[in-house]
């Protein structure tokens, strides 16, 4: 698909974000793809884009096995992948990202 702000990417990927699923553009950062699953909230003048800031920051593991260490990394510099898991969010992507992350109310069966 072709949109100026993502680069292209042909599927979306499943990513975790703080225990949450999401489908996000393939080929993209994961700064992007915040952007993609919350347009409102990461805004260009936050964040640096470019690693000057570190704002940014998350600890994550690339893979669904145990045996995977979590790592340290810069969403503006990471690009995605299929199964990624982010575990640990920066304050000022908690704080940015909070609409989407927070647990969804469950009401009870209507009868």
């Amino acid at each position: 698909m072709s949109d100026p702000l993502y680069r292209d990417y042909e599927r979306l990927v499943e990513i975790i974000i703080a225990g949450k699923k999401f489908k996000v553009p393939e080929n993209n950062t994961c700064l992007r793809a915040f952007q993609f699953i919350s347009p409102g909230t990461i805004p260009y003048g936050r964040f640096c884009w470019n690693q000057e800031c570190q704002m940014c920051r998350v600890v994550l593991k690339l893979g669904n096995q145990a045996e995977d260490a979590p790592r340290p990394a810069l969403a503006c510099k990471t690009l995605v992948a299929d199964g990624m898991n982010i575990i640990e969010l920066s304050a000022e992507l908690k704080w940015t990202l909070s609409g989407v992350l927070k647990p969804s109310e469950r009401r009870p069966p209507v009868e």
